[in-house]
């Protein structure tokens, strides 16, 4: 009996012809074609167990063999092939569901491996992955897992890696997990959130001050990249620095130098970066307020995690984990989430994402008498944060700020929100009376 029934499609012959032979070596049933058409013909009239399709095909792209696979057959994995200089649009293969890829000239154990794991492992996939040394990420839903195997891929490189996605989304859970699988693991992991730092003194903190530099500094003071040296340097909420010091952070990643303020010796910075964003670099860039070359700089390996509310699926999982967590820093057993707690979890919008979730965990695990978390308990909690019909961005906020009695700290605690992400926020939707003036 095959090991499983594998559709390459590749329009060289000569590794067509290899790939075919070496799997069938393996004990996989192969079909094959040249052309993306002929692949997705294929498709629609056979079940497979994995799809291996290169991404240049001569009539389509690789990516439309993707949609047309996760079109037909969601759940069979699909691996991309990816020649010199297309690493990019194959990251993007992953964002849409591509279940990996591989650069070429392949190597067939390599690929044996891949295809092993992809086929063999789709019902085993732990929901925990936890590096030594790094926070847990929990999750099995398939952009999660997309994610994770991106972070796998380029941790053991030294490149500049972009997390994007929403507020709360665990992007620093990413930064950590990233370093603790690198070279670097032994050397320090520093995190800057640049939202929190006012715009006057971030040069100093990111770069540090001789003795002298200016009034008040009595002595010299290293800053993040010094403190991180030999490690990795996470620069969380990227889009929030100015163009000047954009510019000084742009020098260190083309010249891996820098200047303490007030210095005349340069500094070497042996340092991995790793930034993090909330917002649409790409649309700051047009609107002139993000260097371009900054943004080519950093968006070497971008990877997307995704909102709360597009994993619905991970929320039990992740709620329980949570729980435990939050037992643990309480000195109190884990309440049992019942299964309509849960449920009602699953169901919510959470513009906070994790971040969100935890607030509301945390106050139940505080606010409930007894070992169990009902849905009862839960809604009076969930009430003030609920977004209303069409999650307008606008009105949960507003609500938000209702809810916090006006006090924009609390509120951006509640919404999962960094405080200037907030009070941006707050300036757009013109909200800065609410609730003093609210209708």
């Amino acid at each position: 009996m095959p090991a499983g029934r594998i559709l390459l499609v590749e329009d060289r012959d000569s590794l067509r012809r290899m790939l075919e032979r070496a799997l069938a070596q393996e004990g996989y049933e192969v079909e094959a074609a040249a052309l993306a058409s002929g692949g997705i013909r294929l498709l629609g009239e056979h079940a497979y167990d994995l799809v291996l399709t290169d991404l240049k095909l001569p009539d389509l792209s690789g990516l439309e063999v993707l949609a047309a696979s996760r079109a037909a057959h969601p759940e069979v994995p699909v691996v991309v092939l990816t020649g010199y200089g297309t690493v990019g649009t194959a990251v993007e293969a992953m964002k849409r569901g591509a279940y990996d890829f591989l650069e070429k000239p392949v190597g067939i154990d390599d690929l044996s491996q891949l295809i092993g794991r992809a086929i063999g492992g789709r019902d085993s996939e732990t929901e925990v992955f936890a590096p030594p040394g790094a926070p847990a990420i929990v999750g099995r839903h398939p952009r999660i897992r997309a994610a994770l195997r991106l972070l796998t891929r380029v941790a053991a490189t030294d490149s500049t890696v972009l997390l994007t996605g929403e507020s709360g989304t665990g992007k620093e859970l990413f930064a950590r997990a990233l370093h603790a699988l690198s070279a670097r693991r032994a050397g320090p992991f520093v995190a800057v959130n640049c939202a929190a730092i006012p715009e006057s003194l971030m040069e100093n903190e990111l770069f540090g001050h001789e003795k002298g530099a200016f009034t008040g500094a009595d002595r010299r003071q290293p800053g993040r990249f010094e403190f991180a040296q030999g490690g990795t340097l996470l620069l969380d909420e990227i889009g929030e620095l100015s163009l000047a010091v954009q510019a000084k952070v742009l020098r260190v990643l083309e010249e891996r130098t820098f200047e303490r303020v007030g210095a005349g010796r340069t500094q070497r910075a042996d340092v991995r970066l790793v930034t993090a964003t909330n917002r649409d670099l790409k649309a700051m860039v047009d609107a002139g307020e993000f260097r371009a070359d900054l943004f080519f700089r950093l968006d070497v390996f971008p990877i997307e995690l995704p909102p709360l509310r597009e994993r619905a699926s991970d929320i039990p999982l992740l709620a329980r984990h949570l729980l435990s967590g939050i037992a643990r820093r309480h000195g109190t057993p884990p309440p049992r989430l019942e299964d309509g707690a849960a449920d009602l979890l699953a169901t919510e919008p959470w513009p906070g994402n994790v971040r969100e979730l935890a607030n509301v965990l945390e106050r139940a695990v505080i606010l409930t008498a007894g070992p169990e978390i009902r849905a009862t308990d839960l809604k009076p909690i969930l009430h003030p944060l609920a977004a209303p019909a069409g999650g307008d961005e606008r009105e949960r906020l507003r609500q938000a700020l209702v809810a916090s009695d006006g006090d924009t700290k609390r509120a951006a605690k509640a919404l999962g929100w960094s405080y200037r992400t907030l009070l941006r926020k707050v300036k757009e939707h013109d909200l800065g009376g609410v609730p003093r003036y609210r209708a």
